[in-house]
C-alpha cells in the first residue's frame, strides 16, 4: 500500500478550512505544504483542485464537497484528496494530531481518502 515517496517527501495543498496550527506542524515534519490562506485565499473549490493537481498535491480538507467534485472531474491520480471528518482537536494540540494523522500512512497519492475517528477510508482515483 506505500508509494515511492518517502514520508517527508509529501507535497500538499491545504485547503482554507484546514488549521494553521496543522499547516505549521507539517512542515515542522518536513513535508512541503502551501495552504490556500496563503496562496489564494477565497478561491473557488474548482480552483483548489485544480491547484492541487497541476502541482500534484494531496488536498487536505474538512469540506465535503470535494468528493463528488473529485469523482466528476476525474481526478489525476498524480495527486489525492485526504478528507478528514473528525472532531476538532484542542486548539493546542489540533497542528500535532491532525500531522499524526497523516503521519501514520505514506500512500495517500492516487487514492480519496476520509479519516474518521478510529479508522481511514480509502478508494483510488480512477485515472
Amino acid at each position: 500500500m506505500q508509494n515511492a515517496l518517502a514520508p517527508r517527501d509529501m507535497r500538499f495543498l491545504a485547503n482554507e478550512n484546514f488549521p494553521a496550527e496543522a499547516v505549521f506542524a507539517l512542515r515542522r515534519a518536513g513535508h512541503d505544504v502551501v495552504w490556500i490562506c496563503e496562496t489564494a485565499s477565497g478561491a473557488s473549490d474548482e480552483a483548489v483542485l485544480a491547484m492541487a493537481t497541476g502541482d500534484r498535491r494531496i488536498l487536505l480538507t474538512f469540506d465535503k464537497d470535494f468528493g463528488e467534485l473529485a469523482w466528476r472531474s476525474d481526478l489525476a491520480r498524480s495527486c489525492g484528496i485526504v478528507l478528514f471528518r473528525l472532531p476538532t482537536p484542542t486548539a493546542a494540540s489540533v497542528g500535532d494530531t491532525l500531522a499524526a494523522r497523516i503521519a501514520e500512512r505514506d500512500d495517500w497519492i492516487g487514492h480519496f481518502s476520509v479519516i474518521e475517528p478510529g479508522r481511514v477510508r480509502m478508494r483510488e482515483l480512477k485515472m
